[in-house]
Formats: structure tokens, C-alpha cells, sequence
């Protein structure tokens, strides 16, 4: 028998393009002999299409509804921030990934860094700005430079600018406040840039894949250009001692966990050096889903390839609404 799967993408987000290319990724290696695969993608204007179709969303909420489950590909606002979530909660269709809370907490940058704080992680010192606020000379000496400013609830390091000279703050805020009139700005850090990917089997166990290393040529950093324009490069496993692994992988589980995560998650460090506490720069509740994105590519890695990898996360979903239905979670630690 085959389980009825909807792949939800696009988006009114400004990631949109990417979550397309998330959706047909993942549309193109899902088994069709396992799953009865129907398309939703959700236009910038925020339409609906159901296979290609134009769709009215009365429509298209009945089609999802009538699913075994459903894959969230969403990146960003109107989607990986917990509005889709609470739909399908709505709906009681089971689905992949991230609960409403581990959404929502998960894309405001500055909620993460209070959550992760208090678990104990270490995270870079930073200043939440609302609408109209600027940062204080205080908080600039107390701060120094570089400062990253960012835009609070913006994923793919859209809006994100590397300040090394206090007269450049203003515009760089602006450039942000286009993305979120909510922005962080945050102590630069200095160090290695290493990714663990968080996985949760079917079984309720969380395991944390290879480290991976990114280099980006320069004096550049992983910014959206980076990202997308093939200006980095990604080593799996990063080149660290065992302890240091084995810590980064800590690490990553236990932000998992302080985010209450189901599913997945892909936590970004920083490293200054091998034995030092690292420092959680983001988290992902939902990344990029290409063959060639990061968290698949660690997980290929560990020996779980792209169409396995989907199962996996299938299989959890509907596994986790098995128990959520009759009560008990088991949850173990593992890493890879």
C-alpha cells in the first residue's frame, strides 16, 4: 500500500526560489512505488496549485487534508516560522519536521539565542532592536567591531551585513530592517565555521551527523551570495579531533532538544580552536533540502543517502503522530 505524501514548497517568502528548489529535490527522489505523491506549491502572490492546477485554497486545504502526510519544504516567513505547522495541526495531518513552537522559536534569531542560553550553550553577545531602536554607545563599545547585523526572523542570510565601521551601521540596519523590522546585532565571532546536522529516527532516537566544515574564499563570509553562487566549499567530516567532535555533536543535540525540535534541525557554529566551547551562531528548523545542500550532503555522508534520508523523516512523522495520539516519546542520544 502506498502512503499518500504531499510536498508543500514555494512560499511568500523571500526564499521562495530556494524552497522550490527544495520541493523539486525532494519531488524528484521520493520512491513512487512507496508514496502517491501529490504537489502543492504556494505562489509568492500566496496561491495555491495542486499538481500544476490553480487551486482555491478551500480546495487545495481539503486536498491536504485527505493525506497520510505531508512535507513541509518551506524556507522562511509564511511557512518554516510555524504558520504552516499550526495548519497542519489545524488539519491533523501528520507532517515532516518541526512542531509550531520549534518553528517559530527557531526563526527569531534573538528568541534562539535566550533559549540556548539558558540550556547553558554558549552563544555570541548580541542586541535585539525593534522598530525605531538604535544601539546605544554603550552597547557599541560593549560590542566592539566587527558587529553582524542581521534581520531577527530571515533565514539564508538574507539581509545580513558585516560591520567593521560604526558610520556604516545606519545603512546596514536599513538594509536589514527591508527583510524584518526586527534585527539583531550581534558580536562578530572569530573561528571555524562548522554545521552539525540533527536527525530523529522513527524510533524516537536523535542522532547528530559528521561535522561539516565550511570555507568561503577571502575575507568573505557565509553570506546568501555564498550560499547560492557556489563561492563555498563544504568538508564532511571537518577535519577536528575526536573530543572536539564529539562535543560539537553534544552540542547540537542538546539545542535540539532546548527547542523542543522533532525531526531535524542543523545547528551552525563557531570554532576558535580545538578544546574550546563552541559558540551556537544559528539554528535551522528546516534547511536547504537539495542534493547538494548541507544537511543532506552530512547525512550522505554518515552512509544515509538523499532518498533514504526522506524516509527516514516520513516514516518519522508518521511515527510521531502515532505517539502523539497514544501518549509516550522514547528519546535517546546517538550520533554518527
Amino acid at each position: 500500500m502506498t502512503t499518500r505524501l504531499a510536498v508543500l514548497y514555494g512560499g511568500r517568502s523571500g526564499e521562495h526560489a530556494v524552497s522550490r528548489r527544495s520541493g523539486e529535490s525532494i519531488l524528484a527522489a521520493l520512491d513512487r512505488d512507496r508514496y502517491q505523491v501529490t504537489e502543492v506549491l504556494i505562489g509568492t502572490d500566496g496561491a495555491w496549485h495542486v499538481d500544476g492546477r490553480p487551486t482555491p485554497l478551500p480546495q487545495a486545504l481539503r486536498v491536504v487534508r485527505a493525506q497520510d502526510v505531508v512535507f513541509p519544504a518551506l524556507h522562511g516567513p509564511y511557512g518554516e516560522d510555524g504558520t504552516v505547522a499550526s495548519l497542519l495541526e489545524w488539519l491533523g495531518v501528520p507532517y515532516v519536521g518541526n512542531g509550531v513552537f520549534a518553528s517559530a522559536a527557531g526563526m527569531d534569531k534573538g528568541v534562539t539565542k535566550r533559549l540556548l542560553a539558558a540550556e547553558g550553550l554558549r552563544v555570541s553577545p548580541g542586541v535585539t532592536l525593534r522598530p525605531g531602536e538604535d544601539l546605544s554607545p554603550a552597547d557599541q563599545r560593549r560590542l566592539g567591531l566587527p558587529v553582524f547585523v542581521k534581520p531577527a526572523r530571515a533565514g539564508s542570510s538574507l539581509g545580513v551585513v558585516k560591520v567593521t565601521d560604526w558610520a556604516d551601521l545606519p545603512a546596514a540596519l536599513g538594509r536589514a530592517r527591508a527583510a524584518d523590522p526586527k534585527v539583531l546585532v550581534e558580536q562578530g565571532a572569530r573561528g571555524r565555521e562548522i554545521d552539525v546536522a540533527v536527525l530523529q529516527h522513527p524510533d524516537g532516537r536523535v542522532q547528530a551527523g559528521p561535522p561539516l566544515e565550511i570555507r568561503v574564499a577571502g575575507d568573505g563570509f557565509f553570506d546568501y551570495d555564498a550560499k547560492y553562487d557556489g563561492g563555498a566549499v563544504f568538508e564532511i567530516p571537518a577535519p577536528l579531533d575526536a573530543a572536539t567532535t564529539e562535543v560539537l555533536r553534544d552540542r547540537a543535540i542538546r539545542a535540539f532538544h532546548a527547542l523542543d525540535c522533532r525531526g531535524l534541525l542543523r545547528v551552525d557554529f563557531f570554532l576558535s580552536g580545538e578544546g574550546a566551547e563552541p559558540i551556537v551562531n544559528e539554528v535551522n528548523t528546516f534547511p536547504g533540502f537539495t542534493a547538494a545542500s548541507q544537511f543532506p550532503q552530512i547525512w550522505r555522508r554518515a552512509g544515509i543517502g538523499f532518498p533514504a534520508l526522506l524516509d527516514i523523516l516520513v516514516d518519522g512523522a508518521l511515527a510521531d503522530a502515532g505517539r502523539r495520539s497514544f501518549g509516550g516519546l522514547p528519546q535517546t542520544v546517538g550520533s554518527a
